[in-house]
């Protein structure tokens, strides 16, 4: 009725797993980390070259958006800086890098 404590101690014992069933618990990471690097991480990059390359050939007249929102005309670039005239006789000075949005020298700020 009552098996012996030796048979008990043998069934319990589980084959150890190597090769291929230890590294399947990392697949699902491995995928995960896939899937983020081309969902988020290869955009964000492809979004920022854009963005160097937008500042890297503004010039004198093109029509330009800051980060706070301010629109108007690049009177003058300065290494990292930039002059921009806001209104007649009112022009600011802003970092390159603030600058969210250059349209070409054509085209009118208010698009």
């Amino acid at each position: 009725m009552f098996s012996s404590p030796a048979f008990a101690q043998a069934a319990g014992a589980a084959p150890s797993g190597g090769g291929f069933a230890a590294f399947s618990g990392f697949v699902p990471i491995i995928l995960m980390v896939v899937i983020f690097y081309f969902l988020l991480i290869r955009p964000q990059q492809a979004r920022a070259k854009q963005h160097k390359q937008m500042l890297e050939a503004l010039k004198k007249g093109d029509a330009v958006v800051t980060g706070g929102g301010l629109i108007g005309r690049v009177i003058r670039v300065d290494g990292d800086e930039v002059e921009i005239e806001l209104a007649p006789n009112t022009r600011v000075r802003a970092v390159k890098g603030t600058l969210t949005d250059v349209r070409a020298a054509g085209k009118p700020a208010n698009d």
